[in-house]
This record gives structure tokens, C-alpha cells and sequence, in this order.
């Protein structure tokens, strides 16, 4: 599947995503930018992430903006590539792993930590 077709598919994933938000998280998700990238760039990789990362949530989370000295917006990245690949060229694997990485990406933004997303089904 080309990339914009990719990009497609997963930015309907992301928004069929939101809309399944509960009322009060649905606009602090509107408010991060998602971002679509064939795969991770030089730095994310010089930064130690593994070249098959899925999505890197980057900027501060959610009501630490100002806490910072240097205040990232924050955005969601995904890779989908990585998203393709993983999801063994499916479709329908795709776009739920493109919902599973967003969510927990998104679950980042909102200050979760590893243990709270798996608790939550998002790891």
C-alpha cells in the first residue's frame, strides 16, 4: 500500500479513535497534533528508540505545559511504515494498530505511565 494511502487509512483510524473518546478526553485529544511519518526520523533513532517503533508521543503532557522551561507543543508520531509491517500488509490489522498506538500515545499525552496504559489495554 503506498503512503497515501497509508496516511489515509490511518488518519480515519485516528479520527473514528476520537470520536469513540469519552466526552471530556475528546477535546484534549483534538488539541495534539498527530503526525504521519513513513518512518522515524534520524534523531528519534539517535534518542535510542528502535528502528520498528509504532508511535513516539513528544512535548509535555497535558497540565505540565507550564512546569517547563522550554514548552514543546505536544504531537502524536506515527510511523506507519512500522504500522504497515507489524500489521503483516492486513488492512484490518492496520487500522486497529493504528487505533492501539494512537490511544496509547494519546494515553501518554495525558500523563499515563507504562503500567497505567496496560491496565487500561493500551500496550
Amino acid at each position: 500500500m503506498d503512503f497515501d494511502r497509508l496516511t489515509k487509512v490511518a488518519a480515519d483510524a485516528v479520527g473514528a479513535a476520537q470520536r469513540q473518546l469519552p466526552p471530556e478526553i475528546r477535546p484534549l485529544a483534538r488539541d495534539v497534533a498527530v503526525h504521519y511519518e513513513q518512518l522515524p526520523a534520524r534523531d528519534v533513532l539517535a534518542e535510542g528508540f528502535e528502528a520498528d517503533i509504532l508511535g513516539l508521543f513528544t512535548g509535555n503532557p497535558h497540565g505540565t505545559e507550564l512546569a517547563h522551561d522550554n514548552p514543546a507543543p505536544p504531537q502524536i508520531l506515527l510511523y506507519l511504515e512500522n504500522l504497515w509491517d507489524f500489521a503483516e500488509a492486513d488492512e484490518e490489522i492496520y487500522r486497529e494498530e493504528v487505533r492501539l498506538t494512537y490511544l496509547h500515545e494519546l494515553g501518554h499525552y495525558l500523563g499515563w505511565d507504562e503500567d497505567e496504559l496496560t491496565a487500561r489495554g493500551l500496550d
